[in-house]
């Protein structure tokens, strides 16, 4: 690891892609950081173009960012460990860090998906492999597209822990005039919004593609938050968090810019390419792709229904074309459109 100027870094970063890139170099404005990557020769890379060239470009690395291959580098992170891998990559990077984690670090969940086969949240992940920590971890989510907030220009995003003096430590470190920081002790929900709006975006992207309109797309996505809302509830999520900065405000964002993976991802299928095509083509990972067969696990487990989710995983894994998906999505029988909510709603407030 090359030395940064400042002194040791006492904030670490583990994830070299654009938004792993983006909070280490909004960390290191304020002091030394150190950004852990998967190998050297990334790590090198890094190093030497001093921006990151492939997710990142145009971003120049302040002198307090250092780079390294070395997981063992987080050891001398006493006062935060971002975690911004991927969410099929989280366990191997907690293992691999794991000896090293300074004892009394916050640990910073930034992922947005759900493990596979688990069906666990990136916090619970986090809580089995780093146990010693398990008192100390947290999430963030939010409308955070990643170059934008490189670049500096306005965006909140909300920090859950159940602990709010962890939520706090954190937030001290992470907010700025230009990144607003709120605190919510609803991890369920921010965990469960952050995963589940990507599979909404990859549906809205191959409604833009296909041009149905800013009404259509406007009803799809607000079905799109019913039926995250319904599984947030089953899960024992609050409400409100839904309607909230990682709820709503995620879904406008993602749902809406060209620079979202998963809405990419959906106008790539509205052309009629595949996903096995189209998965090595895109600028980093689309987590919905990763995340539709995990959410419907958990909607048959709490007994969701999830219709639009289900024709996003039929659109990409059975070889359904949108266009027969979104049709058949508009022939759905009409219902209440709270129709589903009642048997969760006592319990909306107990997170």
């Amino acid at each position: 690891m090359t030395e940064t100027a400042g002194g040791v870094p006492r904030v670490a970063v583990v994830g070299g892609g654009a938004w792993g890139t983006t909070l280490a170099v909004h960390l290191s404005r304020r002091g030394p950081v150190v950004l852990v990557v998967r190998d050297a020769a990334h790590a090198e890379a890094l190093q030497r173009a001093r921006q990151n060239v492939r997710y990142l470009a145009g971003v120049p690395f302040p002198g307090t960012l250092a780079v390294s291959a070395d997981p063992a580098a987080v050891a001398g992170a006493d006062q935060l460990l971002v975690m911004a891998v991927p969410a099929a990559a989280m366990r191997e990077s907690a293992r691999r860090c794991a000896s090293s984690i300074h004892s009394a670090t916050v640990v910073l969940s930034v992922a947005k998906g759900l493990e596979q086969g688990s069906l666990l949240r990136m916090s619970e992940v986090l809580a089995q492999e780093l146990p010693a920590a398990a008192g100390r971890i947290g999430a963030m989510s939010g409308p955070n597209l990643a170059l934008e907030i490189a670049r500096g220009l306005p965006a909140s995003s909300v920090v859950a822990a159940t602990d709010e003096a962890v939520s706090g430590h954190a937030l001290a470190l992470l907010a700025s005039r230009t990144f607003r920081l709120y605190r919510n002790r609803d991890v369920i929900g921010v965990e469960l919004c952050g995963a589940l709006k990507n599979i909404y975006a990859i549906a809205a992207g191959a409604t833009d593609y296909l041009g149905f309109g800013d009404n259509g797309k406007a009803s799809l996505i607000t079905r799109g938050v019913a039926e995250m809302t319904r599984l947030g509830l089953a899960a024992g999520a609050h409400a409100l968090t839904f309607a909230g900065l990682a709820g709503i405000g995620d879904v406008i964002a993602t749902c809406s810019s060209p620079l979202s993976r998963n809405h990419r991802l959906g106008e790539e299928l509205a052309k009629g390419r595949p996903w096995r095509e189209i998965e090595g083509t895109l600028p980093g990972v689309a987590e919905g792709a990763y995340t539709v067969d995990v959410a419907l696990a958990l909607a048959e487990r709490h007994g969701v229904e999830m219709p639009i989710a289900r024709e996003v995983h039929r659109a990409l894994f059975e070889g359904k074309s949108v266009q027969r998906c979104l049709v058949d999505l508009l022939s759905r029988e009409s219902k209440d459109e709270l129709a589903g909510f009642e048997r969760w709603l006592e319990g909306a407030g107990r997170a």
